[in-house]
C-alpha cells in the first residue's frame, strides 16, 4: 500500500481516531490475520462465526500493527468506522463473515473505500488494473496473465481464488508506487456483485472468459449470469479494452455493453487473437499456433487440458495490449507454472498412478473440461482411467439434469471407472448406468472415506485418477489420501473466493 497517515486513512474511510496519533503512518501491509502482520501494518478487525478480530486488537499491535481498522472501540490505537446502512452490502457481509450485528459490513465497507482511494492514486501514475471474470477458468487465467505481465513490470495478483468483497480490496492494497499491473479476479453470487468489485478497483482492461451454469440456481438462467458477468465490461472506461471470448455467443454479445475497445479471442477465424492447429500430447497438454495482429508464434502449454487454450489466448491479448511481443508471449506461455493449488494439479506416484487433483471447485463446464483431459491422457496410452466425482453445488432446479449429463459423458468418453461420492451426486451414477448399462464400472459411495477405501483397494499401477467436485464436498481429501499418507489440512479460508 502507499504510505498514509492514520488521519488520512480515517478521512478516506469516514472513521474517527481512537487512542491513535493522527500523524502515525501505515508503512506495512493491511492484514486481517495477525500472523501475517508486518511492522507498520494495519490490522483489519473482522468478525466471524467463531472468532471476532476485535478481540485480537492488542495482539495485532504487539505483532507490529500501528493501528486497527475496527467497527467499535478496542484496547489499541484504532480507526473506528460507523455502521453501514442495512441493505445488499450488509447482507453480503453477513454471508461472508458470519457476523450478525453489521460490524463486518462496516469494516468491509471501510476496507473497500481505502482500496479504491489507493488504486485511484496509483492509477494516476503507471498502474494498470486488469479484471478477469467468467463462469470457469478465472483463477487459472488470472495466474497466466500475472506470469505474462511480470517481465513487463512489478505485478500484483491474488493468491488462489481470493476474489470476493474481502479478497478483492485486500489484494488491491498489496499494490504500491512501484506496481505496474494489478490483476484481479472478480466473482459474483448475484447481480451487482461484479459492479461493486469494479468500483473498488476500476479496471482498465476487462476479460470475460465464458458464461456457463455455475451458480445458475442463484442467477436463474445463463442469460442472468451473462448480465452479471457483463458488469465488468460496463465498468471499463472509453480508453479501456474489453477482451471477449468470440467462441461464446453470450460473451461476444457483451461488446454492445461497453464503451471500451473490444478485442476478440478464440478459435474463430474472426478473432484478433486466436489459436490454430491445436494438438494434445499424451498428457493432454495443448500445442497451437498463436496468431495475433502483431505476428505469430508457436506455443506449447505445460498445463493439462485443452480448455487452457482459451485461457491462454485471453492472457495473450492482455499482454499484447501492455507491450509484450507474440514471441515473448509464446515463450512465457510455454514456460508457465501452476500457481493455484487443486486446479488440474497432476502428480504421479512412485507406482505410476497419476492423480489429477482438480478438487478446488466444480461446475458443469469445468467438470466436462476435466473429464475430457482425463480421456485425452488415457486414450492413446491404454492406461485405465478413473473419474472420482462429487456434487456440483448451487445448480438449483437444474441439479439433477446436470449431474445426470456428467454421468452420461463419463460413459461417452470411455472412462473406465466412475466413483460418485454422496447422495447429492447420485444422478451421475444413474446417468452412467442409463447411458451405458454399466455394471461395476460405476460405484456410488456414501462419503469421502468410503471412496478412499475403494480406491486404495482397486487402484493399480499406471491408473489415472481425476478427483473433482464443488469445494464444499471436500474431495481434496481423496486426492491427498492417494498421494501420501500424511495428515491433511482440513481448513479452507472462509474468504477464499470460489464464487461464480
Amino acid at each position: 500500500m502507499i504510505v498514509l497517515s492514520l488521519a488520512e486513512i480515517a478521512d478516506v474511510v469516514g472513521g474517527r481516531l481512537h487512542r491513535a496519533e493522527p500523524g502515525v503512518r501505515v508503512t506495512g501491509s493491511v492484514e486481517f490475520d495477525t500472523r501475517k502482520l508486518t511492522p507498520g501494518g494495519l490490522f483489519v478487525a473482522l468478525p466471524g462465526e467463531k472468532v471476532d478480530g476485535h478481540d485480537f486488537a492488542a495482539q495485532a499491535v504487539e505483532a507490529g500493527a500501528v493501528a486497527v481498522l475496527a467497527a467499535r472501540e478496542v484496547d489499541a490505537p484504532a480507526i473506528v468506522v460507523p455502521p453501514l446502512a442495512e441493505g445488499e452490502a450488509h447482507e453480503r457481509s453477513v454471508a461472508l463473515t458470519g457476523d450478525k450485528d453489521g460490524s463486518g459490513a462496516a469494516v468491509l465497507g471501510a476496507l473497500a473505500k481505502l482500496a479504491r482511494y489507493v488504486v485511484q492514486r496509483l492509477a494516476e501514475g503507471t498502474l494498470t488494473v486488469v479484471g478477469v471474470t467468467g463462469s470457469s477458468g478465472k483463477t487459472s487465467t488470472k495466474d497466466v496473465i500475472a506470469q505474462l505481465l511480470e517481465p513487463l513490470g512489478p505485478t500484483v495478483a491474488p493468491p488462489g481464488s481470493f476474489n470476493n468483497e474481502l479478497g478483492h480490496p485486500w489484494t488491491a492494497l498489496r499494490a504500491d508506487a512501484q506496481t505496474r499491473h494489478l490483476v484481479l479476479e472478480l466473482s459474483a453470487r448475484g447481480p451487482g456483485h461484479i459492479a461493486h468489485l469494479a468500483e473498488i478497483a476500476p479496471p482498465k482492461i476487462g476479460v470475460v472468459l465464458n458464461v456457463g451454469t455455475a451458480h445458475v440456481g442463484e442467477f436463474g438462467s445463463r442469460e442472468g449470469i451473462a448480465k452479471t458477468k457483463g458488469e465488468l465490461v460496463e465498468a471499463l472506461p472509453a480508453d479501456g479494452v474489453a477482451v471477449l471470448n468470440l467462441d461464446d455467443p453470450l460473451v461476444a454479445a457483451m461488446a454492445s455493453r461497453t464503451k471500451a475497445r473490444v478485442v476478440y479471442v478464440g478459435e474463430s477465424a474472426s478473432a484478433q487473437v486466436r489459436a490454430a492447429d491445436i494438438t494434445l500430447d499424451d498428457e493432454a497438454r495443448a500445442s497451437f499456433r498463436l496468431i495475433t495482429p502483431a505476428g505469430e508464434a508457436d506455443v506449447r502449454l505445460p498445463l493439462h487440458g485443452e480448455h487452457h487454450v482459451g485461457n491462454a489466448l485471453s492472457a495473450a491479448a492482455v499482454a499484447l495490449e501492455l507491450g509484450a511481443t507474440p514471441a515473448e508471449i509464446a515463450a512465457r506461455l510455454s514456460g508457465l507454472e501452476r500457481r493455484s493449488a487443486r486446479r488440474m494439479e497432476v502428480v504421479t506416484r512412485e507406482d505410476g498412478v497419476t492423480i489429477l487433483n482438480d478438487s478446488f471447485n466444480a461446475n458443469p463446464e469445468s467438470m466436462r473440461a476435466g473429464l475430457k483431459a482425463l480421456a485425452a491422457m488415457t486414450r492413446e496410452t491404454g492406461r485405465r482411467s478413473w473419474a472420482v466425482l462429487g456434487v456440483m453445488g448451487e445448480l438449483g432446479a437444474d441439479a439433477i439434469t446436470a449431474h445426470d449429463e456428467i454421468g452420461r459423458l463419463v460413459v461417452r468418453l470411455n472412462i473406465a471407472k466412475l466413483v460418485v461420492i454422496g447422495p447429492e451426486a447420485a444422478a451421475m451414477h444413474q446417468g452412467a448406468h442409463q447411458e451405458g448399462s454399466w455394471g461395476e464400472e460405476s460405484a456410488l459411495v456414501p462419503d469421502v472415506e468410503a471412496a478412499i477405501a475403494l480406491l486404495h483397494d482397486q487402484l493399480r499401477p499406471g491408473d489415472v485418477v481425476l478427483v473433482k467436485a464443488s469445494k464444499a464436498a471436500g474431495l481434496w481429501r481423496v486426492a491427498e489420501a492417494l498421494l501420501e499418507p500424511r495428515a491433511t489440512d482440513n481448513s479452507e479460508n472462509r474468504s477464499n473466493g470460489g464464487d461464480a
